[in-house]
Protein backbone atom coordinates (compact mmCIF):
# COMPACT_ATOMS: atom_id res chain seq x y z
CA UNK A 1 0.00 0.00 0.00
CA UNK A 2 1.52 3.35 -0.86
CA UNK A 3 1.17 6.26 1.61
CA UNK A 4 -0.54 8.72 0.31
CA UNK A 5 0.81 12.37 0.79
CA UNK A 6 -2.05 14.73 -0.11
CA UNK A 7 -5.59 14.24 -1.71
CA UNK A 8 -4.87 14.84 -5.33
CA UNK A 9 -1.20 15.18 -5.23
CA UNK A 10 0.03 12.74 -7.76
CA UNK A 11 3.44 12.71 -9.75
CA UNK A 12 2.70 12.74 -13.22
CA UNK A 13 4.73 11.45 -15.99
CA UNK A 14 4.49 11.32 -19.55
CA UNK A 15 0.68 11.74 -18.51
CA UNK A 16 0.32 8.91 -15.99
CA UNK A 17 -0.26 9.80 -12.51
CA UNK A 18 1.62 7.74 -9.49
CA UNK A 19 1.00 7.93 -6.00
CA UNK A 20 4.56 7.30 -4.99
CA UNK A 21 7.28 9.63 -5.52
CA UNK A 22 10.19 7.30 -5.16
CA UNK A 23 11.96 5.83 -7.64
CA UNK A 24 14.67 2.86 -6.84
CA UNK A 25 17.17 0.95 -9.00
CA UNK A 26 17.68 -3.14 -9.05
CA UNK A 27 21.13 -3.76 -8.89
CA UNK A 28 23.38 -4.50 -6.07
CA UNK A 29 21.14 -6.65 -3.85
CA UNK A 30 21.98 -10.16 -2.19
CA UNK A 31 19.40 -11.86 -4.69
CA UNK A 32 16.09 -11.24 -6.45
CA UNK A 33 14.13 -12.24 -3.40
CA UNK A 34 15.99 -9.54 -1.41
CA UNK A 35 15.22 -7.03 -4.57
CA UNK A 36 11.14 -8.18 -4.62
CA UNK A 37 10.94 -6.96 -0.70
CA UNK A 38 12.99 -3.66 -0.56
CA UNK A 39 11.35 -2.56 -3.45
CA UNK A 40 7.68 -3.55 -2.07
CA UNK A 41 8.74 -1.88 1.39
CA UNK A 42 9.86 1.61 -0.38
CA UNK A 43 6.15 1.84 -1.43
CA UNK A 44 7.94 2.57 -5.26
CA UNK A 45 6.07 2.14 -8.55
CA UNK A 46 8.55 3.26 -11.00
CA UNK A 47 11.17 0.88 -10.85
CA UNK A 48 14.52 1.40 -13.16
CA UNK A 49 17.18 -1.57 -14.78
CA UNK A 50 20.21 -1.65 -16.50
CA UNK A 51 19.22 -3.27 -19.49
CA UNK A 52 22.86 -4.38 -19.61
CA UNK A 53 23.52 -5.87 -16.91
CA UNK A 54 20.07 -6.70 -16.00
CA UNK A 55 18.20 -10.05 -17.71
CA UNK A 56 14.83 -9.05 -19.00
CA UNK A 57 14.33 -12.12 -20.82
CA UNK A 58 17.42 -11.85 -23.33
CA UNK A 59 18.59 -15.28 -21.30
CA UNK A 60 16.37 -17.78 -21.00
CA UNK A 61 18.79 -19.95 -18.83
CA UNK A 62 19.13 -17.09 -15.86
CA UNK A 63 16.78 -15.85 -13.68
CA UNK A 64 14.61 -12.66 -15.27
CA UNK A 65 14.14 -9.95 -12.95
CA UNK A 66 10.57 -9.37 -14.35
CA UNK A 67 9.75 -12.68 -12.35
CA UNK A 68 9.84 -10.59 -9.17
CA UNK A 69 9.31 -7.18 -10.20
CA UNK A 70 6.02 -7.95 -13.11
CA UNK A 71 5.16 -4.95 -15.25
CA UNK A 72 1.97 -5.84 -14.13
CA UNK A 73 2.68 -4.25 -11.04
CA UNK A 74 5.41 -1.93 -11.52
CA UNK A 75 6.24 0.86 -14.10
CA UNK A 76 9.36 -0.69 -15.83
CA UNK A 77 11.80 2.10 -16.45
CA UNK A 78 14.96 0.63 -18.30
CA UNK A 79 18.20 2.27 -18.49
CA UNK A 80 21.29 2.92 -20.47
CA UNK A 81 23.78 2.37 -17.15
CA UNK A 82 27.20 1.63 -18.75
CA UNK A 83 26.50 3.12 -21.99
CA UNK A 84 29.64 5.72 -22.65
CA UNK A 85 28.69 6.90 -25.95
CA UNK A 86 25.35 8.36 -27.84
CA UNK A 87 25.16 5.51 -29.95
CA UNK A 88 25.15 3.20 -27.02
CA UNK A 89 22.82 4.55 -25.41
CA UNK A 90 19.96 4.74 -28.28
CA UNK A 91 20.98 1.06 -29.52
CA UNK A 92 20.11 -0.05 -25.74
CA UNK A 93 16.89 1.78 -25.26
CA UNK A 94 15.93 0.48 -28.73
CA UNK A 95 16.69 -3.17 -27.64
CA UNK A 96 14.65 -2.51 -24.13
CA UNK A 97 11.64 -1.45 -26.48
CA UNK A 98 11.94 -4.73 -28.56
CA UNK A 99 12.19 -7.16 -25.05
CA UNK A 100 9.41 -5.37 -23.96
CA UNK A 101 6.71 -5.31 -26.20
CA UNK A 102 6.93 -1.64 -27.24
CA UNK A 103 7.59 0.01 -24.36
CA UNK A 104 9.04 3.61 -24.25
CA UNK A 105 9.78 5.18 -21.08
CA UNK A 106 13.45 5.46 -20.65
CA UNK A 107 15.63 6.44 -18.41
CA UNK A 108 18.75 7.87 -20.59
CA UNK A 109 22.36 7.75 -19.09
CA UNK A 110 25.24 8.50 -21.02
CA UNK A 111 28.59 8.50 -18.70
CA UNK A 112 32.10 10.48 -19.17
CA UNK A 113 34.25 7.93 -17.23
CA UNK A 114 33.91 5.08 -15.45
CA UNK A 115 35.67 6.68 -12.45
CA UNK A 116 33.36 9.65 -11.32
CA UNK A 117 30.42 8.58 -13.31
CA UNK A 118 29.64 12.05 -14.25
CA UNK A 119 27.06 12.35 -17.31
CA UNK A 120 28.68 13.05 -20.94
CA UNK A 121 26.55 16.27 -21.46
CA UNK A 122 27.13 16.64 -25.14
CA UNK A 123 26.85 12.74 -25.65
CA UNK A 124 23.40 13.40 -23.75
CA UNK A 125 21.91 15.71 -25.75
CA UNK A 126 22.74 14.09 -28.65
CA UNK A 127 20.94 10.65 -27.35
CA UNK A 128 17.98 12.97 -25.96
CA UNK A 129 17.40 14.17 -29.49
CA UNK A 130 17.53 10.89 -31.09
CA UNK A 131 15.43 8.78 -28.85
CA UNK A 132 12.76 12.06 -28.37
CA UNK A 133 12.47 12.02 -32.84
CA UNK A 134 12.04 8.16 -32.24
CA UNK A 135 9.06 8.06 -30.18
CA UNK A 136 10.65 7.64 -26.35
CA UNK A 137 9.45 8.77 -23.63
CA UNK A 138 12.83 10.08 -21.97
CA UNK A 139 13.51 10.87 -18.48
CA UNK A 140 17.49 11.91 -18.29
CA UNK A 141 20.24 11.86 -16.14
CA UNK A 142 22.07 14.88 -16.21
CA UNK A 143 24.62 17.11 -14.27
CA UNK A 144 23.07 20.02 -11.93
CA UNK A 145 23.17 22.52 -14.34
CA UNK A 146 20.37 25.14 -14.53
CA UNK A 147 20.79 25.84 -18.43
CA UNK A 148 21.78 21.79 -19.72
CA UNK A 149 17.98 21.02 -17.68
CA UNK A 150 16.51 22.88 -19.67
CA UNK A 151 17.93 22.38 -22.64
CA UNK A 152 17.06 18.83 -22.22
CA UNK A 153 13.41 19.86 -21.25
CA UNK A 154 13.28 21.95 -24.50
CA UNK A 155 14.14 18.88 -26.62
CA UNK A 156 10.95 17.26 -24.98
CA UNK A 157 12.49 14.94 -22.24
CA UNK A 158 9.34 14.07 -19.99
CA UNK A 159 11.46 14.61 -16.93
CA UNK A 160 15.03 15.65 -16.35
CA UNK A 161 17.13 13.90 -13.41
CA UNK A 162 19.63 15.71 -11.87
CA UNK A 163 22.30 14.73 -10.03
CA UNK A 164 22.65 15.59 -6.23
CA UNK A 165 26.16 14.00 -5.24
CA UNK A 166 28.28 11.36 -7.96
CA UNK A 167 26.49 8.28 -8.30
CA UNK A 168 26.52 5.97 -5.18
CA UNK A 169 28.40 8.19 -2.95
CA UNK A 170 25.98 8.96 -0.50
CA UNK A 171 26.98 12.57 0.06
CA UNK A 172 23.90 13.47 -0.02
CA UNK A 173 22.56 16.69 -1.42
CA UNK A 174 25.54 18.92 -2.36
CA UNK A 175 24.16 21.49 -4.69
CA UNK A 176 20.94 22.90 -2.89
CA UNK A 177 21.18 26.16 -4.81
CA UNK A 178 21.40 24.70 -8.13
CA UNK A 179 18.49 22.08 -7.51
CA UNK A 180 16.41 24.64 -6.43
CA UNK A 181 17.32 26.88 -9.68
CA UNK A 182 16.54 23.71 -11.85
CA UNK A 183 13.57 23.22 -9.88
CA UNK A 184 12.23 26.94 -10.37
CA UNK A 185 12.97 26.82 -13.90
CA UNK A 186 10.91 23.78 -14.88
CA UNK A 187 8.14 22.72 -16.29
CA UNK A 188 8.99 18.95 -16.50
CA UNK A 189 8.86 17.15 -13.01
CA UNK A 190 12.50 17.47 -11.60
CA UNK A 191 14.09 13.99 -10.24
CA UNK A 192 17.06 13.88 -8.15
CA UNK A 193 18.80 11.01 -9.45
CA UNK A 194 22.75 9.92 -7.19
CA UNK A 195 23.89 10.71 -4.30
CA UNK A 196 20.93 10.31 -1.81
CA UNK A 197 22.45 8.13 1.34
CA UNK A 198 19.89 8.07 4.03
CA UNK A 199 16.17 9.31 4.25
CA UNK A 200 17.45 12.79 5.90
CA UNK A 201 18.71 13.30 2.26
CA UNK A 202 15.43 12.49 0.63
CA UNK A 203 13.72 14.32 2.41
CA UNK A 204 16.16 17.38 1.80
CA UNK A 205 15.37 16.75 -2.06
CA UNK A 206 11.54 17.05 -1.65
CA UNK A 207 11.31 20.10 0.88
CA UNK A 208 13.69 21.73 -1.94
CA UNK A 209 10.56 21.11 -4.20
CA UNK A 210 11.82 17.75 -6.34
CA UNK A 211 8.57 16.24 -7.97
CA UNK A 212 10.72 12.69 -6.79
CA UNK A 213 13.98 11.21 -5.84
CA UNK A 214 15.80 7.78 -7.64
CA UNK A 215 17.81 5.69 -5.77
CA UNK A 216 19.52 2.28 -5.46
CA UNK A 217 22.92 2.10 -3.63
CA UNK A 218 21.15 4.05 -0.39
CA UNK A 219 18.87 1.08 0.08
CA UNK A 220 21.06 -1.97 -1.51
CA UNK A 221 23.91 -1.24 0.51
CA UNK A 222 22.17 -0.58 3.92
CA UNK A 223 22.79 -2.75 6.43
CA UNK A 224 19.37 -3.74 6.47
CA UNK A 225 17.56 -2.95 2.70
CA UNK A 226 14.21 -3.62 3.75
CA UNK A 227 14.10 -1.65 6.60
CA UNK A 228 16.34 1.22 4.77
CA UNK A 229 13.59 1.15 1.97
CA UNK A 230 11.09 1.94 4.46
CA UNK A 231 12.94 4.84 5.75
CA UNK A 232 13.37 6.31 1.91
CA UNK A 233 9.93 6.01 1.71
CA UNK A 234 8.73 7.98 4.90
CA UNK A 235 11.65 10.33 4.32
CA UNK A 236 9.60 11.09 0.67
CA UNK A 237 6.48 11.74 2.15
CA UNK A 238 7.70 13.60 4.89
CA UNK A 239 9.94 16.01 3.10
CA UNK A 240 6.76 16.72 0.33
CA UNK A 241 4.57 17.47 3.20
CA UNK A 242 7.05 19.94 5.00
CA UNK A 243 7.10 21.35 1.33
CA UNK A 244 3.19 21.51 0.55
CA UNK A 245 3.09 23.22 3.99
CA UNK A 246 6.20 25.88 3.58
CA UNK A 247 8.57 26.15 6.25
CA UNK A 248 8.41 28.91 8.98
CA UNK A 249 10.87 32.09 7.92
CA UNK A 250 14.74 31.64 9.50
CA UNK A 251 15.41 34.24 11.75
CA UNK A 252 18.64 35.43 13.50
CA UNK A 253 17.03 35.29 17.06
CA UNK A 254 14.35 33.81 19.21
CA UNK A 255 11.12 34.18 19.05
CA UNK A 256 8.97 33.15 21.98
CA UNK A 257 6.72 30.26 21.25
CA UNK A 258 4.13 31.78 23.28
CA UNK A 259 2.78 35.09 22.85
CA UNK A 260 3.92 37.71 25.17
CA UNK A 261 1.46 40.59 23.99
CA UNK A 262 -0.93 41.59 26.75
CA UNK A 263 1.08 40.03 29.76
CA UNK A 264 1.04 42.34 32.58
CA UNK A 265 4.87 42.99 33.90
CA UNK A 266 5.95 41.09 36.68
Amino acid sequence: MTLPVTANDALTIAGVDFDSRLLVGTGKYQDLAQTAAAIDASGAQIVTMAVRRTNLGQDPNQPNLLDVLPASRYTLLPNTAGCYTADDAVRTCRLARELLDGHKLVKLEVLGDARTLYPDVPATLEAARILVKDGFDVMVYTSDDPIICKRLEEIGCVAVMPLAAPIGSGLGIQNRYNILSIVENARVPIIVDAGVGTASDAAIAMELGCDGVLMNTAIAEARDPVLMASAMRHGIIAGRQAFLAGRMPRRRYASASSPLDGLSPA
